[in-house]
């Protein structure tokens, strides 16, 4: 690494100038991995910026290899302190989306399409300069209270990477939505996950988006186990943690509209729990109540949002380790035998099942081999998993 420049703020290392978009950087001695951290896609959620910048000034102390970088996401958003002004800046990232914005003037863009260009070019050019495997962490804070937690693409790359990390786990939800920014930068070969940290007012959460960081910096092998010390940020994270179960999947998304007249029942907190019959929310048609038990994920408690709240349980570790077992021999090649399953000849990763026939066996099936993302096809039911 070379010498620090004597300034306050945010500063680059030795290549490369910090900007607006690209609030740090820091380059290691020798080549390594990648680890890059998005703080504020979601404009109302400007912690994550603050604790990539506490975690690059700790790892200055150090010797690094690799590179970290620190970007902000949705600019216009964080200077107004909105969450977005026309669209989701976390629901735009998809491969023909992309290439439509590649095609058109900057002065037809509106403001998240400028935001993602520039977002897509700084990313692309971190990844052209990497010496080593790449990670992306997406740094989040959300309008309910409770504890931080991990999102990630059900990959058995993306399981061995945050498995170790001290927080919830939580499978199946970036699967329940479409253009997630870590879902698409996992297609293109990183490494991802998403966390969010906590209430978005709550200075705790910057703590807990620092803790995480940390952590996957150490994991990913940015420095060398017990150059930082850690343990204070691993006994943070497990005491947020406290009993809740160590791995939860998404089986359910209330997706809403404006149109809808939703609003969340009071004083649910991420990951609560619930019971078959309580009260979840209400909308225009009347009271929405839990039909069995489970776990309540990212109850929305902001005027801005496509998701309701997301419905999970429990996963067990037996389950887990089943599943990864099967992966890793390659027994999904079973699934196109079952009545009424065909492989996408167009998508690999894709099966077409005939919904008729998808009654007479459960589709959780598909879970255990990582198939988490179902949409409705015509007569068919889409069932995808993410590559890798």
């Amino acid at each position: 690494m070379t010498e620090e420049p004597k300034e306050s703020g945010p500063v680059s290392a030795r290549t490369g100038a910090v900007g607006p978009r690209e609030a740090a950087r820091l380059v290691g001695e020798a080549p390594g991995p990648t680890l890059i951290a998005v703080g504020g896609i979601h404009g109302n959620e400007p912690g994550g910026v603050e604790a990539a910048l506490r975690c690059v000034a700790r790892m200055r102390a150090v010797r690094t290899v690799g590179e970290v970088v620190v970007f902000r996401g949705n600019m216009g958003g964080l200077a107004q302190k909105k969450r977005y002004h026309v669209r989701d800046l976390n629901r735009v990232w998809r491969e023909a989306t992309v290439a439509r914005l590649e095609g058109k003037a900057r002065a037809e863009l509106d403001p998240e399409e400028v935001e993602q260009v520039e977002l897509l070019a700084a990313i692309r050019g971190a990844i052209a300069r990497a010496r080593g495997q790449v990670y992306l962490v997406d740094l989040h804070t959300t309008s309910a209270a409770g504890v931080p937690f991990v999102i990630f693409g059900d990959t058995l790359p993306q399981r061995r990477f945050v498995r170790p990390l001290p927080l919830p786990l939580v499978i199946g939800l970036e699967e329940q939505v479409d253009g997630v920014l870590a879902e698409y930068w996992t297609r293109q070969g990183c490494i991802t996950f998403s966390v969010e940290g906590g209430q978005h007012d709550d200075p705790k959460s910057v703590d807990n988006l620092e803790a995480t960081l940390i952590l996957a910096a150490e994991a990913a092998g940015l420095f060398a186990k017990g150059a930082l010390d850690t343990r204070a940020d691993y006994k943070l994270l497990e005491g947020r943690r406290g009993h809740l179960p160590p791995v939860m999947e998404v089986v359910e998304r209330h997706a809403i509209t404006a149109d809808d007249g939703f609003k969340m029942a009071p004083g649910f907190r991420n990951l609560d729990h619930a019971r078959k019959g309580q009260l979840l929310a209400s909308d225009k048609n009347g009271e929405l109540r839990a039909h069995e038990d489970g776990i309540v994920i990212l109850p929305l408690y902001q005027a801005q949002g496509n998701d309701g709240f997301f419905w999970g349980r429990k996963v067990s570790e037996a389950r887990l380790r089943a599943s990864e077992r099967i992966r890793e021999l390659h027994l999904d090649r079973v699934l196109r035998f079952l009545p009424g399953v065909t492989r996408d000849k167009h998508h690999p990763s894709r099966l077409l099942v005939d919904r008729r026939i998808a009654r007479l066996y459960p589709l959780d099936v598909f879970h255990v081999f990582g198939y988490r993302r179902f949409r409705e096809h015509g007569d068919f039911l889409a069932v995808e998993r993410q590559p890798g």
